[in-house]
């Protein structure tokens, strides 16, 4: 049998994958946003610079970051600022930051700049032009921003350990795009090649902002040590993230967008099952994938979290290790189907968690069997938006039954299985989750209860004829509009439903979170509530200047410290 013989493995059911406890244990992989954008800036040798660095011995003042790739420039807006300590916040609702960012389409001249400066600050209470492609604010990690600076101002370099526990100098509390506060549509983007691709706009931001990041705290560190001052070592400083402070505004988008979280569900698991089908491993796939996750084993020794649930999930998550580490050791995993007896050996023996991370881990020795997967993660398809009237109630009926089996025999008047209500902040404009029998907030839901909203619709069909078109049934009951055109898109969108009540008394909305920031690529998942959560990004990545083919990809993966 050739090496990548497909003997065709069946991707994962949705039934299986799209539980909230298992997309909460998602993990970044190969497809993951931020490891597509390193790769391609590599591959097309993309080039930077920073044509401006104007911040005064106050670390207040801009700075430019040019990133030039083969068609188009962009670059990233930074303000500095002086914040006192009283007004720095991971709350949306803040009004200052450290810093504050923009992305622009191509290069400032000094009048975009003086333009940007009198509004990016401001953040939502200031203005953004079609020019801008993302809006975005930071917070210094204080107590390693102090240790930093005083570290290199002594002429000495800062404790590693410290960089391990944290991450970050900063994080970023919201980076914004697709048209929010007056920035340019998702339109104007979406047809060009190197950023057609889901949130390569915020990542290709976020990418810049931890260049500017660490020029920034090498000045401060400059401007208290003077010729003392020491540089930072590219090898520690490759370990400083950006970090970020993720909450419940994140949570509905994979609700509201069915069709691209299937499209990345489905390539995850597509990709999976194409690695699962190959019949022999070659010893090179074999030693990359047992590299990789000794790798893998020291990211996750850094990993920390006070929040019990997450605490939990770390432990059984190292027995995991102990366990996976133990197989390998006396499996030969040249032979007889490798993966998928992996995969299969982990569904039986791990926690979710483990699962999780084994099957983003075989993903590694095979880019050039998955990577070209990436071009179907984007939503491209909108005729799925358009409800199909001629479709017979039967076929609807049936299509519901397939993504809410399991809801429709729920008491969905019972307390504990509609507890929660989502509704949107009048002073935010901001998502969020309340106590359904204790707050005035049922007038005020949002439909993000697919589940028990597509079980209204089931009953209330059951009394119609089967051959009826579903058109004749929705004149008479438009409530049940948007179940309709949910149940219709589930025929192109296997993965787009979660499956489970995602207004339950027992749901963890930072499983929902999770889920969307494994894609983006984060790690180091700290939920700080059940509704928000901190991570870091780019921990690990070439910056800029060292940016090439060798070093575009596994960075994620630190080199085991010996």
């Amino acid at each position: 049998m050739e090496p990548h013989a497909q003997t065709e493995i069946a991707r994962r059911d949705p039934s299986t994958v799209m539980r909230l406890s298992r997309l909460g244990s998602l993990h970044q992989c190969r497809l993951s946003f931020m490891r597509q954008l390193t790769r391609r800036m590599a591959e097309e040798n993309w080039s930077f610079s920073r044509p401006a660095f104007e911040i005064d011995n106050k670390g207040v003042g801009h700075a430019v970051y040019t990133a030039q790739g083969p068609d188009r420039a962009y670059s990233l807006v930074a303000f500095a600022h002086d914040l006192p300590p009283e007004q720095r916040s991971d709350r949306v609702i803040a009004e200052a930051w450290d810093a504050t960012f923009a992305l622009f389409d191509g290069i400032p001249t000094a009048q975009d700049i003086d333009r940007l400066s009198q509004n990016v600050p401001l953040q939502e209470a200031g203005r953004v032009s079609e020019a801008e492609l993302s809006l975005s604010r930071a917070n210094r990690s204080v107590r390693l921003w102090a240790h930093v600076v005083d570290r290199l101002a002594a002429g000495q370099q800062p404790d590693l350990e410290q960089i391990y526990k944290v991450g970050y100098l900063m994080r970023t509390t919201a980076v914004y795009g697709s048209g929010k506060f007056g920035a340019a549509d998702r339109e104007k983007t979406a047809g060009r090649a190197e950023v057609s691709g889901p949130f390569q706009i915020e990542m290709l931001s976020v990418y810049l902002t931890r260049a500017f990041v660490r020029d920034l705290v090498q000045h401060m560190a400059q401007v208290k040590g003077g010729d003392r001052t020491a540089e930072l070592d590219p090898d520690i400083a490759r370990w400083l993230g950006i970090g970020n402070s993720t909450g419940l505004g994140m949570a509905p988008f994979i609700v509201n967008h069915p069709v691209l979280f299937n499209n990345w569900i489905m390539v995850r698991e597509e990709a999976i099952s194409r690695v699962r089908s190959i019949g022999t491993a070659s010893a090179d796939e074999a030693r990359v994938f047992c590299d990789v996750f000794a790798r893998c084993k020291q990211s996750i020794a850094w990993w920390r979290s006070e929040h019990p649930v997450q605490m939990e999930k770390l432990a059984a998550l190292n027995s995991d290790l102990d366990k996976i580490e133990e197989y390998l050791a006396k499996d030969d995993l040249t032979q007889d189907h490798p993966w998928n007896r992996l995969i299969l050996w982990s569904e039986t023996t791990l926690t979710e968690e483990g699962q999780e991370l084994l099957a983003s881990l075989i993903l590694e020795p095979y880019g050039t069997l998955v990577d070209g997967l990436a071009s179907c993660m984007a939503d491209t398809n909108t005729a799925a938006q358009v409800i199909d009237g001629a479709m017979p109630v039967s076929a609807v009926r049936a299509l519901i039954r397939n993504s809410f089996d399991w809801a429709l025999n729920l008491d969905w008047a019972a307390a504990e299985n509609c507890a929660r209500a989502w509704y949107v902040s009048e002073e935010k404009l901001e998502p969020r989750l309340g106590e359904r029998f204790e707050e005035p907030i049922s007038d005020y839901e949002q439909p993000l209860a697919p589940a028990r909203d597509a079980t209204l619709a089931f009953e209330a069909m059951q009394d119609w004829p089967d051959d009826t078109p579903i058109a004749e049934f929705l004149l008479r009951h438009p409530e049940h509009r948007h179940s309709v055109r949910r149940a219709q898109i589930s025929r192109i969108a296997p993965y787009g439903e979660i499956r489970d009540n995602t207004i339950s008394a027992q749901v963890m909305p930072i499983d929902m979170l999770r889920a969307k920031l494994s894609f983006f690529g984060a790690t180091h998942f700290d939920p700080r509530s059940d509704r928000w959560v901190r991570i870091c990004m780019y921990s690990g990545a070439p910056y800029p200047e060292e940016l090439n083919t060798a070093n575009a990809d596994l960075w994620v993966y630190p080199e085991v410290v010996q």
